[in-house]
Formats: C-alpha cells, structure tokens, sequence
C-alpha cells in the first residue's frame, strides 16, 4: 500500500516539471504526506493546474463522508463500485519524491529478511523505510478523484412542527486515492505493494483518459532505493527534513 510520501521539490521546479501552475498560495515542501491531509494534483477537470484534494477517496453515492479509501487496487479499479466512476471519468497525478513503507523487523533490520506490514503508526519491531530515485528525481503516482455532495442537512423544525426552521448545506467535498500494484524487486522486500508510478511519457496519457489498466504496472526498480528512516515519520503531524535522511539501523 501506500500511506505515507514526500515531495519536497520547490514550487517553482514543481510547476516546471508538471507544466502546471500551483495555486496563489504556492507550495512547501512536505516530508511526511498523510492521509486526510489536503494535498496537490493534478486532475483531468483542469490538468494546466494543481488542486489541493483530500487524501482519502469518498464515493459520490457514500451516505457520508468517513472512511476515506487512501489506495485503489490495479486490478480491480475499473471493477469495484467505490471507484469505477472515477476510474471511467476522474483521474489524477499524484507528484511525490518519495513514499514510505514499514517493516517488520523482527529483531533483524535487513530488508531482505524482513516481512512487509501496513501497520504505519505503531513502534516495537517496526521500522519505516523511504522509497525513492537515487537522483531524487519527482515522478507522479496514478490517482482517481472523486466529488461528494452532502446532503441538505435539517436543524430544527417550526413552531407548527411542519416546516423547516433552518437548514445547512456545505460545500463539496473533493477526494483522492493512489493506485497500487504489484511490487517491484525492490519494493517486494518492504510490502506487497506498491504505487503505480508511471512513466513520464504516459502521464497526460492517463490523465486523459487515453490509456487504461495497461499503464498500472509495478516500476522497474532500477534506479531507485530504499533506506531506513527515522521512527518519528510515524507521527503525521511530524513534517520535517530530518525525516527524509537516512537513519542508522540498530
């Protein structure tokens, strides 16, 4: 899965590389993406430009707005009721530098002895490791977005007990989720899965719409690498430098 990452490109690289204008209130670089958070993609809607969307897909038929889905299988997004409208007409790119995933150690801090978990908030025989591009490069993970519409909510009724005395309606709520696949050789002795990271030549490919499950596929692992980081990429209100440096394993 995919339930933390960085990006901590600066705006100004950030639009060059996408071809895409950040919004007015411009962009910091983030060390700690979690979900719930609102965070920059780009979507087909508007793809000259970034939008901050909720991490954490909500369905438009959902009854309400809890539960989120952070990620969507490749295998079955075109499928599964919760995301097969946005698959068909709502998708996006999600730029990141790097993501995390934890591992359980153990007692040995190898990786490749390691078994994979997707328990991100826990300590005692856990340990996050960064995934990245050795050249540190930004690339974009494919998404799906969604719009949810609240319901007109009642708050209290007339004197004659018939009427409505005061309703509530607030606005839409916009949405994402990550695409995972299959891991790479790399990613395969942290968890068994990973984001779909696409190619840079198929990006607008599958923001149009053009392209479908053919480009959800696992990443060559050459040229990228992973490292242990420090524990406190467990906290999410944690978003500092600090995190992204290798850590030493103990």
């Amino acid at each position: 899965m995919c339930g933390r990452y960085t990006l901590t490109v600066d705006g100004d690289d950030l639009e060059a590389r996408f071809d895409a204008r950040l919004p007015d209130s411009g962009f910091e670089s983030r060390y700690n993406m979690a979900p719930g958070q609102e965070l920059p993609v780009i979507t087909n809607e508007a793809p000259e430009a970034f939008r901050r969307l909720e991490w954490g897909l909500v369905p438009s038929w959902a009854d309400d707005d809890s539960g989120g889905l952070i990620n969507a299988r490749a295998e079955s997004v075109d499928e599964k009721p919760s995301f097969r409208a946005a698959y068909e007409r709502r998708r996006c790119l999600v730029p990141a530098d790097g993501f995390y995933e934890w591992v359980e150690t153990d007692g040995d801090e190898g990786i490749g002895d390691s078994r994979a978990s997707s328990d991100r908030g826990s300590d005692g025989g856990k340990r996050p490791y960064r995934v990245a591009f050795e050249d540190e490069r930004v690339f974009a993970m494919a998404g799906l977005w969604e719009r949810w519409e609240p319901a007109t909510t009642q708050t209290g009724l007339d004197s004659f007990g018939g009427g409505l005395d005061g309703e509530t309606e607030t606005g839409p709520l916009e949405t994402f989720t990550i695409v995972t696949t299959e891991p790479n050789d790399l990613v395969s002795d942290l968890h068994h899965r990973m984001a779909v990271i696409l190619d840079p030549d198929d990006e607008r490919r599958w923001l149009s719409g053009e392209a479908g499950r053919e480009l959800l596929e696992p990443r060559p692992a050459e040229g990228m690498t992973a490292y242990p980081v420090s524990p406190a990429v467990n906290d999410p209100a944690t978003d500092e430098p600090s995190l992204v440096e290798p850590a030493e394993t103990v």
